[in-house]
């Protein structure tokens, strides 16, 4: 029964929570990878796109909560999605028009993009800050829990309950729905081959007659779609914070460069090994120790490895080694 105990508690406190943290990186992750795969510079404004995304379906919500419509038991949010969506693909595609295109006619090197990028940041933040301000903003509704602890412990008759909150139930499903309609766009359709095209050998793609315009800003658009998804499903599992998905920055780039820069599946296994290694080195294990060893060996300490508040070195620590070792990352991807 200890063992059992031991279990949910480690499910409760770091695999599901890791699980849905893993889909929100991976997501995020993806976004960072597809522009350097096609467009060929790490974007530094992907945190701040996910937050203005994440802003519009925000206030969207909150539009669709004083008009009384909901989805019952889940998000309002999720009917919300839609238009933060729209509104990001907007920004992306003015953002390149304006900025972004007069560099690439120019071939400019990809270091001049990064700078670039850098600058489109903190416009990106000070628009979203100036809109919705820099604090905390609940926009989550609906059922909170699946399955709370305290129906687990009545239903299993275990000391420890297994709490599953709606958020992160939503979080892993859209995940896995978005990933497999990404995957199938990229292999099945005409559009998805000539973008993977242009990703391999941009000149070659030229003399087939592919439009580089048109893959540019369907790219765009697909990275919209994707930071939206994650800056929503983020702040309605944690909270809508604006500074806070600037500092997400750093687990997602760590996501897709530990994963293979450039490589759509590296990004989703460094997404989840980045949100492993950062809850299971920053959780303490007291509890857990304390149903595995014998009485007189549990520990009185917490046995945590590191404080929550260094959790964002720990992709840190993970990115260093990575360049150290294995540049091109687990699936081979683009050397950094």
């Amino acid at each position: 029964m200890d063992l059992v105990n031991a279990f949910v508690t480690l499910a409760n406190f770091v695999i599901i929570p890791a699980m849905a943290y893993g889909s929100q990186l991976a997501l995020g992750a993806l976004g960072v990878t597809l522009i350097y795969g096609i467009l060929r510079f790490s974007n530094f404004a992907h945190g701040d796109t996910m937050a203005f995304g994440a802003m519009v379906t925000v206030l969207v919500t909150w539009l669709f909560q004083s008009w009384g419509l909901s989805l019952g038991v889940l998000p309002t949010a999720l009917i919300a999605l839609p238009f933060g969506i729209l509104a990001c693909m907007g920004l992306l595609l003015a953002t390149d028009r304006v900025v972004y295109r007069f560099y690439r006619e120019q071939k400019a090197k990809p270091v001049i993009l990064v700078i670039v990028s850098l600058g489109v940041t903190f416009v990106m933040n000070g628009i979203v800050r100036f809109i919705i301000g820099p604090d905390d903003q609940n926009f989550l509704d609906g059922e909170r829990f699946i399955i709370s602890a305290r129906t687990f412990r009545e239903m299993t008759g275990l000391d420890e309950g297994l709490a599953i909150k709606t958020t992160q139930g939503i979080t892993v499903v859209t995940a896995v729905i978005v990933v497999a309609l990404l995957f199938w766009f990229l292999n099945r359709t005409r559009t998805g081959k000539s973008m993977r095209a242009y990703s391999d050998n941009e000149d070659l793609a030229l003399l087939s007659g592919i439009n580089p315009e048109r893959v540019v800003a369907i790219t765009w658009m697909i990275v919209a779609a994707l930071a939206t998804i994650a800056g929503v499903l983020y702040g309605l599992d944690k909270s809508f914070k604006p500074f806070t998905y600037f500092q997400l920055l750093l687990p997602i780039f760590a996501s897709a460069i530990v994963g293979g820069l450039g490589n759509p599946l590296g990004a989703i296994a460094g997404g989840f090994l980045i949100a492993f290694s950062e809850v299971t080195v920053t959780y303490a294990w007291k509890k857990v120790l304390t149903y595995f060893l014998p009485e007189s060996m549990a520990p009185s300490s917490l046995v945590q490895l590191m404080s929550t508040d260094y959790k964002l070195a720990v992709s840190f620590m993970i990115l260093i080694v990575v360049l150290l070792f294995k540049p091109t990352g687990i699936f081979k991807g683009k050397a950094v």
